[in-house]
């Protein structure tokens, strides 16, 4: 995807976020996100788009800490966090596209990283937002899922954090039904191993449509589809939190 489309999904989740947690309230349950209220959603996803937005407009080259959240509640802490989301969002629009600052996965650019990352980050915490009504949430689009898919597939989970691991090597699918789109990842005592496609045999393949596939894979939502070990889906539950 373009840098152009990350950044209208980014504008329009954070706007859906704003949105379903002025509604509910500061105060209430974020079903997925046990313990956490509305409140600590809000501090949380505002205090990143800071931190985000800063690497971008200071050209910062190297990894520092998020600041702290603000003491505020209930209207005041919206209207911030509105602010913040407003700040990242023209930030990374009035950035030039060969700006140079920190990132931490592969990507064509750091602008082409942060614009995708907090694209992503947005759209899941607007689903933690809107679990706090009740009711299903907004949805999202399969071309964008897939790509987020793949950010967390082989972005996040390759990483040496990586904590999905197996002392039995095997193999695990992702196969979106909606999309030409699949992924095989490879489990072992080390971090996972993801390629585009594949047509090998699996121990265990998730399928479903895109969009529930993503949320599924960020913990959002139960998995539509198990084929073949259901252990290694519910590994991946236990152990995937990012």
């Amino acid at each position: 995807m373009e840098i152009s489309q990350h950044l209208q999904i980014l504008d329009a989740e954070g706007k859906l976020l704003a949105g379903a947690a002025e509604t509910a309230g500061t105060a209430a349950e974020v079903a997925t996100c046990p313990g956490w209220q509305v409140r600590d959603l809000l501090r949380h996803t505002g205090v990143v788009h800071r931190w985000a937005a800063a690497f971008v407009a200071e050209e910062c080259g190297s990894p520092r800490p998020m600041g702290d959240p603000p003491g505020l509640d209930g209207p005041a802490l919206v209207d911030w966090y509105r602010q913040a989301h407003a700040d990242l969002v023209g930030t990374l629009r009035a950035a030039s596209p060969d700006v140079q600052c920190w990132a931490f996965l592969p990507a064509p650019s750091p602008l082409a990283f942060w614009a995708r990352r907090q694209a992503n980050e947005t759209t899941v915490h607007r689903v933690d937002a809107e679990s706090a009504l009740g009711g299903t949430p907004s949805p999202i689009g399969t071309e964008f899922a897939v790509d987020g898919i793949d950010e967390l597939l082989r972005g996040f989970h390759a990483r040496s954090r990586g904590r999905v691991r197996v002392e039995k090597p095997c193999r695990l699918r992702v196969r979106a039904t909606d999309a030409d789109a699949s992924w095989t990842v490879r489990l072992s005592e080390e971090p996972p191993v993801t390629e585009r496609g594949g047509t090998e045999d699996v121990d265990c393949e998730l399928s479903g449509a895109a969009g529930q596939l993503y949320l599924a894979l960020w913990n959002r939502a139960n998995f539509p589809h198990i084929d073949g070990d259901s252990a290694l889906a519910a590994l991946w539950q236990e152990t995937s939190g990012v």
